[in-house]
């Protein structure tokens, strides 16, 4: 392989930033080479197992920050849409209004590319559904969850909850797949195990960066770079690249699952998170999820070891997940250093959710004395790059042709579905580049 190489651009990371913004630069002609850091798994057989999990998420999926909140963070190609559940959600009106940052056009332009849509009813799962339909009864407006999720991409839709750990049976929308087509264009190099080390500046100016790739030292030079490494990864290449500043501050869109044992049948085996409530007013989302089957006694024992019994009760176990609007809190120093203080008000919107999804569990069957909450965990690291500090409107920072594209952009956590929200910054960060008359040197 050679030491060199000379592109238009480089983009950092292929999740869906920066998958999105690499086949949008190939399909216009430029020359971009898209980097990942993590091995593409998608025809492994181990993709989509609990072992395999174990083995593309970060420190095995224990990661913790100081506090001991675990986070959850796929390192492979596709990013995060290799570990989730495929749900999408309109980014909040609040981006528009407080931001200036309109992504309706190109939100409409992927639902209808994507066939973005909730599940067909038969699907969503009976013991979800019955869930649901308590919480409507109470007075909660639960509707069903637009979906990544599509049932004619497949023969064989099966589409538990162990789907989180990756999709076996292709009913998902990976971003990986739009990397596929920036290679197909011509115009885009897709180079795996790729891990970048450093953002090359000259005079304010970025032209470059440096990586490791499969143990070789590799010099990428380019005009413009464009960081998608993630909430985490992001902020540690431009600290590096000398903006101090980034990272001061983390979301995480903090997550905790409510569950309940009923004398009939769970919805761990259904297709995860096929309904939500959104309670903008005090900042939460709840939705349907139970976690997999052997993740659920390594989450117990987290809480504490006289917990595991229960999981002799998951399949009867009805799982409400909570999503909190956190504050931005802590700060990444290194990937083995995050900070992610719990606050009061974040307290105060989690004991409000907590009662909340009781009340539901209850109504739906769940006998009260075998309620219980999960530890926190971080399932969005975000907010870490913010517009409107370290990004302008179109995303660059201080540093001339370096721009960020994924969650870590976000002014504030969205509380709820991000990859939606993070093509749409996608596909408008190209058309803003395309557009721009000295882009790539032109």
């Amino acid at each position: 392989m050679p030491t060199v190489f000379t592109a238009d651009a480089i983009v950092v990371g292929s999740g869906p930033g920066g998958a999105t913004v690499a086949r949008g630069l190939a399909r216009a002609g430029k020359k971009v080479i898209l980097l990942e850091r993590g091995k593409d798994w998608r025809r492994s057989p181990l993709h989509g197992t609990y072992p395999g999990a174990l083995l593309y998420a970060d420190r095995s999926a224990l990661l913790f920050t100081r506090e001991g909140l675990n986070i959850i963070r796929p390192l492979m190609a596709g990013g995060a849409t290799s570990m989730y559940c495929g749900c999408a959600a309109r980014p909040p009106h609040w981006l528009k209004e407080r931001y200036g940052i309109d992504l309706d056009r190109h939100i409409d332009e992927t639902l209808a590319e994507l066939h973005i849509a909730p599940l067909p009813p038969e699907l969503r799962g009976a013991a979800s559904t019955h869930i649901a339909d308590s919480a409507n009864a109470l007075g909660y407006a639960w509707t069903p969850l637009l979906k990544f999720m599509n049932p004619s991409r497949t023969d064989g839709f099966d589409c538990g909850a162990k789907c989180m750990l990756g999709c076996r049976c292709g009913a998902k929308w990976n971003a990986t797949e739009w990397a596929d087509e920036a290679v197909a264009t011509g115009w885009g190099e897709f180079i795996t195990e790729a891990r970048v080390d450093a953002v090359i500046v000259e005079n304010r100016k970025a032209v470059g960066v440096r990586a490791r790739v499969k143990g070789s030292s590799i010099t990428f030079n380019a005009p413009t770079v464009i960081l998608a490494a993630g909430g985490i990864g992001t902020p540690i290449l431009l600290q590096r690249a000398g903006l101090a500043q980034a990272g001061n501050g983390i979301g995480m869109d903090t997550t905790v699952m409510v569950y309940g044992a009923s004398k009939h049948r769970g919805n761990g085996n259904e297709p995860p998170m096929t309904w939500e409530w959104a309670n903008d007013d005090v900042g939460y989302l709840l939705s349907t999820l139970i976690d997999p089957w052997l993740n659920y006694p390594i989450i117990m024992l987290l809480k504490s070891p006289r917990y595991l019994p229960s999981w002799a009760r998951w399949n009867q176990m009805l799982g409400i997940m909570i999503k909190l609007k956190d504050d931005l809190s802590g700060c990444v120093k290194s990937e083995r250093d995050i900070s992610k203080p719990f606050t009061a008000n974040d307290q105060k919107r989690l004991d409000h959710a907590i009662e909340i999804a009781n009340k539901i569990l209850i109504k739906a069957g769940a006998d009260s004395r075998t309620l219980l909450v999960t530890p926190l965990r971080g399932t969005h690291p975000c907010a870490t790059v913010r517009i409107g500090e370290m990004l302008d409107r179109n995303l660059q920072t201080e540093i001339e042709g370096l721009y960020v594209c994924d969650a870590s952009a976000f002014p504030e956590t969205l509380a709820r579905p991000t990859v939606l929200t993070i093509i749409g910054l996608g596909k408008r960060l190209v058309e803003h580049l395309t557009k721009e008359s000295t882009f790539l040197g032109s």
